[in-house]
């Protein structure tokens, strides 16, 4: 256990930062989880019209540094790809 007062407010913070970081991860992976279900099952209207909420989840998740933006521009590229194979068949 912390012993003073910096290391206690250290913990605080870093607490309130967890908390943060949570909440932004779990919306980002239900948008994207959204499109990927719509994807799967075949209905590319329907993923093209969740892909833009998904796109901003990733894009305030790399912008608050939960994830690296790259990874963000990866999983967009990689959904938008899905979905354009999609409408093509």
């Amino acid at each position: 256990m912390a012993n003073t007062s910096s290391a206690k407010k250290q913990i605080r913070n870093s607490y309130r930062k967890w908390l943060r970081n949570r909440y932004v991860l779990g919306q980002m992976r239900g948008s994207v989880k959204m499109v990927r279900q719509a994807i799967e099952d075949g209905d590319a209207k329907q993923a093209k019209a969740w892909m833009p909420r998904a796109a901003s989840q990733l894009d305030k998740a790399a912008k608050k540094h939960v994830i690296h933006h790259r990874k963000a521009a990866r999983l967009k590229s990689r959904l938008m790809t899905q979905i354009s194979a999609l409408e093509k068949a």
